[in-house]
């Protein structure tokens, strides 16, 4: 009996180191690595274990493989080959990789599965810094003196090298610049508006770019301007609709068509539409000379007939030195304020006096002597065998030749044996005409008032002398000009 449970209990404590064994190495196959009892492993020597090599890139499982060796010369492989195609960067392909040995009883790995996977999987990358925008990602370079140069770079895409050394040298004395000279500017700041700032890592060699690439893609969001040829039908409405534009946008990005361009076959236009990843914002000062425009002052003079006008004084501009205050945001002007005006001198208003006399166009039926004094040298009536149709005034104190009444102007101009001619209705049913001018002072169309000059006296048409012909009608029939103006 005492025998019986003597190999009983021995039995029950080799069940318990085997249990024992057996929960350990499932936990070390969860923990990735294997450890070994010394005591379980002295027990089981003559069993034949192997190691094999459990292979990860970044978090990706991969496989196994039964030789280290082979996995790092995939590496090296991989290193050498980027390191020919992209000379200057420092490639590494191994920090991606993990490789995790473990001792197995069965080595059951597929080498030529897991190798050809990891060729696949495994891409060598270089140490960037890559230049972020409100914290995300854009462009990557190949340090951080091919970042500086980049933010140089975008900057004097809108100012000049010798503002931003200007710029540094006054920021100290920000407070004590010197005063601008006329037609001077200054460049007071440069800035981002969104945030830029870089980060270390390891990126595809080829997704670095060099600064200058960078600033063409932060600045357009393209690394390749997009064209399109012209075939036959097209025409700029319908390009710019292919495209998602408007013909005014298509015409931006091509500055040498305009909408009268005829497009030929084949012609190559811009289409991208640039959508840039950063925004610069310069502030600037700027001195410059402004014309102050005179201003047109109009005085009526009640004195001077409507539609007469005389420049009683010239106008002047005047001058002020402005210095403003300018910002633009990626070339385009967005603010213009004025800090400070000095006159430098005053305009001066130009006068002009308009007359609003209204001249009646109706004669008064009392008619005025049309000269300047003279007197009747030939009355109307029979004369060398022919009919003379008014008088005649001759040797007047001035040649002037005046309206006899208020009136219109229906005829002025050369008119057979009258030489240069004027006749006037008043509206009334009077007309009168004055014949052999030698210049005529009005037009057609022309309200004229009594006793203004309309001519001067002459010896034009069939004339003999220097004198004036007055003839004077009443509804169409001649009337004898002395029983209106007699002297």
């Amino acid at each position: 009996m005492n025998s019986f449970f003597k190999r009983k209990e021995e039995n029950n404590r080799f069940t318990y180191n085997f249990s024992s064994f057996k929960k350990a190495s499932i936990v070390a196959v969860l923990m990735t690595s294997l450890t070994i009892n010394m005591g379980f492993a002295k027990e089981y020597d003559k069993e034949n274990l192997n190691k094999i090599y459990h292979v990860y890139v970044g978090n990706e499982y991969i496989g196994a493989v039964s030789d280290e060796k082979v996995i790092q010369d995939i590496i090296a492989s991989k290193e050498k080959a980027a390191s020919q195609q992209f000379k200057g960067l420092s490639i590494d392909a191994s920090s991606a990789v993990k490789i995790i040995p473990e001792q197995v009883f069965v080595n059951e790995t597929k080498d030529a599965e897991t190798l050809s996977k990891l060729k696949q999987s495994l891409v060598a990358k270089s140490d960037a810094f890559t230049l972020l925008v409100d914290h995300k990602p854009v462009v990557s370079l190949k340090n951080t003196e091919a970042y500086e140069k980049t933010v140089q770079l975008l900057k004097l895409q809108y100012v000049s090298q010798q503002e931003l050394d200007k710029l540094a040298n006054t920021q100290q004395s920000i407070n004590n610049l010197p005063e601008l000279q006329n037609g001077e500017s200054r460049l007071l700041d440069i800035s981002f508006k969104q945030g830029v700032s870089g980060l270390s890592q390891k990126v595809t060699p080829t997704d670095i770019l060099s600064p200058e690439q960078a600033v063409k893609y932060l600045m357009t969001g393209h690394l390749e301007q997009e064209t399109y040829k012209i075939q036959s039908g097209d025409v700029l409405g319908s390009v710019a609709k292919k495209h998602n534009l408007t013909t005014s946008e298509l015409l931006a990005l091509n500055p040498g068509i305009t909408v009268d361009t005829v497009l030929q076959i084949g012609q190559a236009l811009n289409v991208t539409v640039a959508k840039p990843f950063v925004t610069i914002e310069v502030k600037k000062e700027k001195k410059v000379a402004d014309v102050i425009p005179f201003k047109k002052v109009v005085k009526e003079d009640p004195t001077m007939y409507k539609g007469e006008k005389v420049i009683k004084q010239e106008g002047a501009n005047g001058k002020k030195e402005t210095t403003y205050a300018l910002t633009s945001e990626n070339g385009t002007q967005t603010s213009k304020v004025a800090l400070e005006e000095k006159i430098i001198q005053q305009p001066v208003d130009q006068i002009e006096v308009v007359g609003t006399k209204v001249i009646s166009s109706r004669g008064t039926g009392e008619f005025a002597w049309p000269a300047v004094g003279g007197y009747i040298s030939s009355g109307m009536g029979e004369r060398w065998g022919a009919f003379h149709r008014g008088i005649d005034i001759a040797r007047p104190s001035n040649y002037n030749i005046l309206a006899a009444d208020n009136g219109i102007v229906v005829a002025a101009g050369s008119s057979g044996t009258y030489g240069n001619r004027i006749v006037i209705n008043h509206n009334n049913g009077y007309t009168t005409l004055y014949g052999h001018l030698s210049s005529i002072n009005v037009e057609v169309g022309q309200v004229v008032e009594k006793g203004s000059v309309i001519g001067i006296m002459g010896s034009t048409g069939n004339s003999t002398g220097t004198h004036l012909h007055f003839e004077v009608e009443k509804n169409g029939s001649l009337e004898n000009p002395l029983s209106y103006v007699g002297r």
